[in-house]
């Protein structure tokens, strides 16, 4: 997820609250004032003697000629960078972008940070916002966290639907509501997922938990914002979750908490137009769905061969959760 942090340098008090309260991941402060910082809350600091160490975990550079992006590559390579850039073409960030990770740069409004974070679609790593108006402080917070991927969803038809006996079976409980034709993406590969419903279609056995996603078994891959997985077990109180829409949208939610417990389970296989396999192994309960083709909830007990559902495919492995240029079988 990308970052929002503000420059609160000289020190103002007002800001670092304003900061608080909208969200923002850290703020960088002068040297000597992290303490008074935490005495208003629980927030990271940037600065010399801070959580984040200036100079150190991360360095300030000014783009100002071509021979200066040579520079701030190196740079790179070793740290986090922000950079300040001279005149604010876009050119140079496009540079840098395309061929390394780990940037923020400073920004002055709202305006500055979606450009920022919209360079060639995968944009800046965040943004530091230096403003004195604490009302831009909010808007560029909201702008940047609200900021969500567009995932490209693929038709999967069902070929299998099998009892497979019992199991430990993980609900994720997030800290969002979701809405009909929303949830996870989980599958028994990290390349090939279901669009796993959320518990939020109403139905005469249990009340709605629009916040939850019966998911699947403890093994299974789950995708996370940044398109890096987790298994599902390790998921835990604080993580970043994707909630994902039928037609690819996504929103980062945060894990409240994770609930294994034993169940009977089922096997769901299907396959792509091209050929391409996807499997989960899910609970065996009729509240239990996934995303049909048309965005409605299709529940796993009334999945027949051929019905149309969503699913996710990516190429690549996985090494630790971040996706490698490597083969890597999954059966």
């Amino acid at each position: 997820m990308k970052k929002v942090w503000t420059r609160i340098i000289p020190w103002d008090k007002q800001k670092v609250i304003s900061s608080l309260e909208s969200g923002v991941d850290a703020v960088i402060v002068p040297e000597g004032f992290s303490e008074k910082v935490k005495e208003l809350g629980v927030i990271k600091t940037v600065a010399k003697d801070g959580d984040i160490k200036l100079g150190e975990d991360v360095v300030e550079f000014e783009i100002k000629s071509k021979e200066d992006e040579k520079t701030a590559l190196k740079l790179s390579k070793s740290r986090m960078l922000i950079l300040k850039m001279a005149d604010w073409t876009i050119i140079p960030l496009e540079n840098l972008i395309a061929q390394t990770e780990g940037l923020m740069v400073e920004v002055k409004n709202a305006t500055e940070a979606k450009t920022a974070i919209q360079i060639l679609e995968k944009g800046v790593d965040g943004v530091v916002l230096d403003t004195e108006d604490m009302n831009e402080i909010r808007k560029v917070a909201q702008l940047v966290k609200g900021s969500s991927e567009q995932l490209k969803l693929e038709i999967v038809k069902i070929v299998k639907t099998e009892p497979v006996g019992m199991g430990d079976r993980v609900c994720v409980d997030t800290c969002t509501n979701m809405q009909s034709g929303e949830g996870m993406l989980v599958g028994n590969s990290s390349s090939a997922m279901f669009l796993v419903h959320s518990e939020s279609i109403e139905n005469p056995y249990v009340e709605t938990r629009p916040f939850r996603v019966n998911a699947g078994a403890v093994h299974a891959y789950t995708l996370l914002p940044g398109g890096k997985t987790k298994y599902l077990s390790e998921l835990k109180s604080g993580d970043e979750s994707l909630i994902v829409r039928s037609n690819g949208q996504t929103q980062v939610a945060i894990v409240g908490r994770i609930k294994v417990e034993r169940r009977p389970l089922m096997l769901v296989e299907g396959e792509t137009e091209d050929g391409r396999k996807v499997s989960l192994i899910l609970q065996n309960a009729e509240t239990v769905r996934l995303v049909g083709s048309d965005g409605e909830a299709k529940s796993v007990v009334e999945l027949g061969k051929d019905v149309e559902v969503m699913g996710y495919l990516a190429e690549g492995g996985r090494h630790f959760g971040i996706k490698v240029d490597e083969t890597i079988v999954e059966k």
